[in-house]
């Protein structure tokens, strides 16, 4: 029968050649064929390559590229529970302080075939529980980096998937944490010895195990420095934050101020200069994480860094021994180090006082030539 032209003929060969399309996907049997080796190795060359032969692990990869073979990790998952990859939870994705930790984080994962899931929590509870809820049957493991989780939460989770803190000592649980009680001398140390005998604190969240562990080491050190503390918030780790403490100060002026983190300094400072402030000549001021923006102040900011690019490597190198079949260790984990970096932020007390603590709050934050930074809260 002759078909009429509105019904023009369909191609014969077009269905068998997509099924002959189907058939030609290269399955891990093809690749175990033509590698001469057993399916089960073909899967351990992929999942696991450090648990095969250098050697044969390359031919493996190698035929597969040949043949086109990609791996799925969500199928693989379905029988074993092995998808090489990992969940990383931040407080705030858009603070600078985790760049790096996450940078560092990525790389180590990489290294070991891993994929990284971020999940951003928004410095909110509900929020982070409810992504590590949503991301715990396609992860083998997660990083927990600032969580501002209870403890009795964080170890539920524990026994779903090994975990790593990050900053927060938990007991049962495995952390990597840096030295704040070494951060905090070295913040004390500079501002007593340009003569400051006054400190205020610019408190960070409640919630924060740093933000206390900060205040605690504030208080023992300045105290074996003959200075007298204060602290006021707690405030939003933000550029905002910083504002409000800087609304707040006047009531409790010091000479000196060392805030919670980089960018409440940063919106202190700038909040302050709109009141006509004088940093340092009126206030000095030291933060906390080095975060690039710290260097782009006017004046640049004095701070204490962490290695956050080997507190993210060294979080995931534990998490896959973990995930390897490591034990957990009782033994307290190591603090890693922190450095100083002394920028124009700080210096010694003026020697009177001026009046700007008078002068009224304006409604919103005034930027000053040099000083414009986008606000993060």
């Amino acid at each position: 029968m002759t078909p009429s032209p509105e019904q023009p003929a369909r191609p014969a060969a077009a269905e068998p050649r997509r099924r002959s399309s189907a058939r030609s996907t290269p399955t891990i049997y093809d690749v175990a064929r033509a590698a001469g080796v057993a399916s089960s190795t073909v899967s351990r060359a992929f999942s696991r390559p450090d648990r095969v032969n250098a050697e044969t692990a390359a031919r493996i990869r190698a035929v597969a590229a040949d043949l086109g073979y990609r791996t799925n990790p969500l199928a693989r998952a379905l029988p074993t529970g092995q998808t090489s990859m990992i969940a990383l939870a931040t407080a705030d994705i858009t603070n600078p302080y985790y760049f790096e930790l996450i940078r560092g984080a990525q790389a180590a994962a990489a290294e070991r075939g891993y994929t990284t899931l971020l999940a951003d929590a928004q410095e909110s509870v509900a929020i982070e529980r409810e992504g590590l809820e949503r991301v715990i049957p396609t992860v083998e493991g997660i990083v927990l980096a600032s969580t501002r989780m209870s403890d009795s939460a964080i170890r539920m989770l524990a026994k779903q998937r090994p975990v790593i803190a990050v900053n927060r000592d938990i007991s049962d649980v495995p952390n990597v944490v840096t030295d704040h009680a070494m951060s905090m001398r070295q913040a004390v140390d500079h501002l007593a010895d340009l003569g400051h005998r006054q400190i205020t604190y610019l408190s960070g969240p409640e919630a924060a195990w740093a933000n206390g562990m900060r205040w605690r080491s504030l208080r023992l050190y300045a105290g074996e420095r003959g200075i007298h503390v204060r602290r006021i918030g707690p405030y939003a780790p933000t550029a905002g934050g910083g504002a409000r403490a800087a609304a707040d100060f006047p009531a409790v002026r010091s000479s000196a101020v060392i805030a919670y983190n980089d960018l409440v300094a940063i919106g202190f400072m700038r909040r302050l200069i709109s009141f006509g402030a004088r940093i340092p000549g009126d206030v000095s001021v030291v933060g906390f994480d080095n975060i690039f923006t710290s260097a782009l102040t006017s004046p640049e900011l004095t701070t204490v860094a962490p290695p956050l690019r080997t507190l993210g490597s060294m979080a995931v190198h534990n998490l896959l021994a973990l995930i390897g079949g490591a034990s957990p260790t009782t033994v307290r984990p190591l603090a890693l180090p922190t450095r100083i970096y002394v920028r124009a932020s700080t210096a010694a007390p003026a020697t009177r006082r001026r009046s700007w603590r008078d002068a009224p709050a304006p409604r919103e934050p005034a930027t000053t030539r040099g000083n414009r930074l986008p606000s993060s809260g």
